[in-house]
């Protein structure tokens, strides 16, 4: 499987895709990186369709895909489930991945603060009205998922990927992107403690707003708090 640079989805030239291989290598690029994990069922097309901003057809084509190649399972008035990563490889983005796993959590987060706060400060100068209506439209369904962390997972991730693609730097959020999967196993048990989601969509609000003034030392700021809280509730979960 020919999994995009980084995060798919995100790269130069993916209009030369179709719609439905955007959405299967973004799903399977969550289940390579432990974002997605067995057993979690996924939200329905519907759902998906508005958290992808694609329609529902693309959408069930694009799990027609991933059951074929044994990564999630479909059955019949029950919720998709993910089955596991199957016989498929990630490639870039395991790379970098396999470089962190060594790391500390206190090296990752010093190094993801200081590289975020220049894409959310480039992010603020640069953001579009689409990009900016489409953080929007993201948070408004986070709203609803503060009892349903796999659905709130599957949006945090296009959050901040449409987040990082602002900056108008593809380097740059190429590296955010490879800092954002470090540690997933711990942030998916943080997501599962009460009160967490919204928390965390109170924080995605925040750089939202700094984002709409245009005031980057604003959005720098809304972003070092939510980092903050990111690393100290992973490092809680890492202690238990």
């Amino acid at each position: 499987m020919d999994i995009l640079p980084r995060l798919p989805g995100g790269a130069p030239g993916i209009a030369k895709r179709t719609v439905k291989d955007q959405i299967s290598d973004k799903l399977a690029y969550m289940i390579l990186t432990g974002l997605l994990r067995p057993g979690d069922e996924l939200p329905s097309e519907r759902q998906l369709a508005g958290t992808l901003g694609v329609a529902r057809e693309s959408v069930r084509s694009a799990i027609a895909v991933l059951q074929a190649r044994r990564m999630i399972e479909v059955s019949q008035g029950a919720r998709t489930r993910v089955v596991g990563p199957g016989k498929s490889m990630l490639h870039d983005s395991v790379g970098a991945l396999e470089r962190l796993k060594d790391r500390s959590l206190d090296e990752v987060a010093e190094a993801r603060d200081a590289v975020e706060e220049q894409v959310i400060r480039l992010a603020a100068k640069r953001i579009s009205r689409t990009a900016l209506a489409r953080l929007e439209q993201l948070l408004g369904e986070q709203e609803g998922m503060f009892a349903d962390p796999v659905s709130f997972q599957i949006s945090d991730r296009e959050f901040h990927s449409v987040l990082y693609a602002a900056c108008g730097n593809v380097l740059l959020a190429d590296v955010v992107n490879d800092f954002y999967d470090y540690a997933l196993d711990f942030r998916r048990q943080a997501m599962r403690r009460r009160g967490a989601i919204a928390r965390s969509v109170a924080d995605h609000r925040a750089i939202v707003a700094a984002l709409q003034a245009r005031d980057p030392a604003q959005a720098a700021a809304a972003m070092h708090h939510h980092l903050e809280r990111v690393r100290k509730t992973t490092l809680r979960e890492m202690a238990n």
